[in-house]
């Protein structure tokens, strides 16, 4: 009698046998769905293997998984039943004993190399009426037809075909034939010769039949652009075989060109992008997650063809407004269907090859890149001060995210030179000169706003603004049709706390100080309000040299904050921020050198004991669950919800600050109910250093969006660095916490879920007001397409001539801002400049003593100054440059108040001071903001290295001798 260990070890060994050829024939994601002796997790194992590393590598680790011990009862039955199933009837028959004689499987072979080859043209067959015939032929099983239906209507006709096209070859031999005869009953008869067929068809299948030999070429190979030829192995019997598909492949890409095989646009896409192709300026509008980049690549790709054939070079500038998307465009979008016939490279902030960028743009035809560095390279030129590049060296630029290109920003800097020289070149030809060549300019964004417009009329003169700096003669929208995804929209409103214990013991502190500082607020504590009125209250103190009122104010801006984190994340992230703050203020009254004193004052000894006195309340009431914000309440069920009801969640939570996205992830992490059904929760957050919070290395932001990409996170708390540009992976939710900017922002964020069934949801924070903001930005984006409608009907006669005036009106705009930006450069003496600390009062320096490296950092490296201040460790240690770095914080000898960081230049120490942390006075009047030495318009002496690095080593040479 035979053991059931006995016909476990038999059908393993079975599978172990043909796991060469399952590996080929199973479709993994389907035939999960129907095996149930598999755990959870290792079925996502092997999902998230299936998006990662292709069907193959998933297959192999499912075949793994499923012959693992120990098994359950039945176990063989069962993976045979989901082959059957899913569709997989040819991997069935190999577990059934049922294998086909060696010639019919590579008959068999062929046929699928031959498909996969021809799947560029076969895609454009018409879908639904092919699958209701192969339906009837039963190559398809009816939930295979539910399918590929719902994915023609999801996401269109091309791509329900690849579904079918993939169910098809996974078939049993003799499929290929039946699917040649559904070609042509359905009137597809490009289709139909191209695969092999005739008028004559049961020839021409047996003319295929006939042919035998095994490829050398994998499917996989089959399909890479570079791959032209097939490859079959040298035997008389296969070299028919050979010619005839090589054959079809020869006619098939005769018959398409040599765009057909590489970007296919749907109808909308095709639309927006025709003037493009005609060469005009444009702007395209179109959703998040609706192609608007895929069609950025096929105009560059037209563009750069027409030149070739024109015999002249094209160079193309892709610009990107965040470092991250650089390597997103590049190696999602550019590189791939670009690279077998132009050069494609990426330059950012974080690259090297900005050092060299000249060169770049002289060697490649493509070059996506931020902004800033196109910028730098235009200013180099026009300055003469360095090799740089010009706008005529370039023949098409695209602008990523152009909404931006407006207030001064990079993108405007760029546009602006290009509206100067556009106009420069009119006067040229009434002169009858030759006109310096311009690019073309194609610009993308999901949505141009309104600018805070309230009437129709200032809507559509923010949009034409915006049309007038890119120089667009149209702008260029469509309605997506049946290709548009709406979210569902939710929107979540919270109750006020019953209680508010760890709330009213902050109050009690803030109103203590109050009465110290003899301060009374209007409005309500932690309001929006609140934060400007304290604010101000601080910068008016600090310029009286009212220390009581000024380190008071500093103290309530924190609470206040302290206050805002309570009603939006846990009160014990709340607490510990107050507690880390307070020690952190307790460390800077301490000196490193035990022979200083640093000096506290009443005011700061009342401020720190009054912490200390309620600190053990507020750790006591910050751990009692009840007390907890609605807000984070509702979150919690609504995470719950999503990742319950879905059978792959996958989602986004947008939140205002740095410290709420962290304290949030964390909450989650540790949260044992999140764990257990299945949520894998990261953050990503800005790169920029201004915020308190230590900023993410756009290494770190690429490292956590890959992991969200491929699945080993599947919710991710972002600030609204993730909002804008990033090609963030399908999601089907998507949540915004107590954070609403402004329209455009918002229709960024909903376009995140761009998943089937998605939904947006929108919950309430305490003081937020978001819920009157999504309202007012719903108002405003419906304002904003009637607006669009309103300019696109435009005839081109009144559109061109208020497009003009608007360029105009900018560059006399930007004549005037540059003549006022001299006359301050020029005129401001440093020597009526002086710097007092904004903790204590004392006078530290003049605007004599301070030089300026790179064009950038203001040092003072006079003697007198360094004896002014104290060493501290610097615990966020990061290099800034290649030639120097910070390592050390100074700050005030006598009060502690930091002034800034000590930096390495080229080996030499210098002090190098912010300027936020100084009381600043001006011709004897104190300045009450200045937050940016950019704000100081004061032109300080450049840092003279040689000198300054001979008196240091001068002064070394005398410590040796003495």
């Amino acid at each position: 009698m035979t053991s059931d260990t006995d016909t476990d070890e038999t059908w393993e060994n079975l599978i172990e046998n043909f796991k060469p050829r399952l590996r080929e024939l199973i479709s993994v994601n389907r035939v999960l769905d129907y095996i149930d002796f598999m755990k959870p997790a290792q079925k996502e194992q092997i999902r998230q293997k299936a998006r990662t590393d292709g069907d193959i590598a998933a297959a192999d680790l499912l075949i793994n998984v499923v012959i693992t011990k120990p098994h359950n009862t039945g176990w063989f039955n069962v993976f045979v039943d989901a082959l059957l199933n899913s569709g997989c009837v040819h991997a069935a028959d190999y577990m059934q004993g049922n294998l086909p004689e060696p010639e019919v499987e590579a008959e068999n072979d062929y046929c699928v190399l031959l498909i996969r080859l021809l799947s560029p043209s076969l895609v454009k067959m018409k879908t639904q009426e092919v699958c209701v015939h192969c339906l009837a032929q039963e190559l398809i099983n009816p939930e295979d037809s539910e399918r590929i239906t719902a994915e023609i209507r999801n996401n269109g006709s091309i791509s329900g075909a690849r579904e079918l096209l993939s169910i098809i070859v996974r078939g049993r031999p003799g499929w290929f034939s039946k699917f040649l005869q559904i070609l042509r009953e359905t009137e597809h008869k490009h289709l139909y010769e191209l695969t092999g067929g005739s008028p004559d068809c049961e020839k021409q299948d047996e003319k295929l039949s006939s042919l035998k030999g095994e490829p050398t070429g994998s499917p996989a190979a089959a399909e890479s652009p570079e791959y032209m030829e097939i490859n079959v192995t040298e035997d008389p019997e296969t070299t028919g075989l050979k010619e005839t598909m090589n054959g079809i492949w020869a006619l098939d890409m005769k018959k398409l060109g040599p765009e057909s095989n590489d970007i296919v646009l749907r109808d909308y896409q095709e639309e927006v992008a025709r003037p493009a192709l005609e060469g005009k300026n444009i702007i395209i509008c179109l959703p998040t997650g609706s192609g608007k980049t895929r069609v950025a690549v096929y105009i560059t790709k037209k563009h750069l063809d027409g030149r070739r054939a024109e015999g002249q070079s094209g160079k193309v500038v892709v610009l990107v407004n965040k470092i991250p998307l650089v390597e997103q465009h590049y190696s999602a979008e550019f590189l791939p269907f670009l690279r077998s016939s132009y050069k494609v490279e990426r330059v950012s902030g974080d690259s090297q090859l900005k050092i060299s960028f000249t060169e770049i743009v002289k060697k490649n035809d493509v070059i996506i890149c931020t902004a800033q560095i196109l910028e730098n390279y235009l200013e180099r030129s026009n300055s003469g001060e360095d090799e740089g590049v010009n706008l005529s060296d370039l023949t098409l630029i695209v602008i990523d995210e152009c909404h931006h290109t407006q207030k001064g920003g990079v993108y405007n800097h760029i546009m602006m030179r290009y509206l100067k020289q556009k106009h420069k070149n009119r006067r040229l030809m009434k002169e009858q000169k030759e006109p310096v060549p311009l690019p073309q300019i194609l610009g993308l964004t999901a949505s141009p706003g309104v600018g805070g417009a309230t009437k129709m009329e200032k809507a559509e003169e923010h949009i034409l603004r915006i049309c007038a700096n890119l120089d667009a003669s149209k702008i260029m929208t469509r309605s997506l049709g049946e290709h548009k995804k709406e979210p569902r929209k939710i929107t979540l409103t919270v109750e006020d706390r019953k209680a508010d214990p760890f709330g009213d013991v902050i109050k009690k502190i803030m109103n203590a100080i109050h009465a110290h500082a003899d301060l009374s607020p209007t409005c309500d504590l932690g309001s929006q309000n609140y934060e400007q009125w304290v604010v101000q209250k601080e910068r008016i103190a600090a310029t009286e040299e009212n220390q009581k009122v000024r380190v008071c104010a500093d103290h309530l801006r924190q609470y206040s904050e302290g206050l805002n984190l309570s009603n939006t994340i846990r009160m014990r992230d709340a607490f510990g921020f107050l507690k880390k703050y307070h020690e952190e203020e307790l460390k800077r009254k301490t000196s490193p050198d035990d022979d200083q004193n640093i000096k506290i004052t009443v005011t700061e000894r009342f401020l720190f004991n009054l912490f200390e006195e309620n600190k053990e309340e507020l750790q006591r009431l910050a751990d009692i669950p009840q007390y907890e914000n609605d807000s984070l309440s509702k979150l919690r069920g609504k995470i719950l919800q999503e990742f319950s009801s879905r059978e792959e969640a996958r989602g986004i939570i947008f939140t205002k600050t740095r410290r709420s996205a962290i304290a949030l992830s964390q909450w989650i992490q540790e949260n044992p109910k999140f764990a257990d059904i299945g949520v894998k929760a990261a953050y990503v957050i800005g790169g920029g250093d201004q915020s308190v919070v230590k900023p993410m290395t756009s290494a770190e932001q690429k490292d956590v969006l890959k992991k969200f990409g491929n699945g080993d996170i599947n919710l991710l708390i972002a600030t609204t660095v993730a909002e804008e540009g990033l090609d963030i992976p399908a999601c089907n939710f998507v949540i915004r916490y107590g954070l609403v900017t402004n329209e455009i922002a918002m229709i960024q964020a909903k376009g995140r879920g761009r998943a089937e069934d998605s939904s947006y949801t929108l919950v309430e924070v305490k003081n937020s007001g978001v819920v009157e903001k999504e309202c007012v930005n719903e108002y405003r984006t419906k304002m904003m397409d009637k607006a669009i409608d309103k300019i696109r009907a435009l005839n081109q006669a009144d559109y061109d001539k208020r497009i003009i005036e608007f360029q105009f009106q900018a560059i006399m705009e930007e004549k005037v801002r540059m003549t006022k930006k001299k006359q301050k450069d020029m005129n401001e003496n440093p020597s009526e400049v002086k710097f007092s600390c904004r903790g204590c009062s004392k006078h530290v320096c003049t605007g004599e003593d301070i030089q300026i490296i790179e064009n950038m950092h203001r040092v003072n490296v006079t003697t007198q100054f360094s004896e002014l201040f104290i060493r501290r460790e610097n615990a966020a240690l990061q290099e800034r440059l290649l030639d120097y770095e910070t390592n050390e914080l100074i700050a005030c000898k006598d009060c502690g108040q930091k002034w800034g960081s000590m930096m390495v230049h080229r080996g030499i120490e210098c002090p190098c001071l912010h300027v936020k942390n100084f009381v600043v006075t001006f011709n004897g009047k104190k300045i009450s903001k200045c937050t940016k030495w950019s704000e100081l318009a004061v032109r300080f002496s450049a840092f003279d290295y040689a000198e300054h690095a001979n008196r240091v080593v001068d002064s070394s040479d005398d410590e040796e001798t003495a």
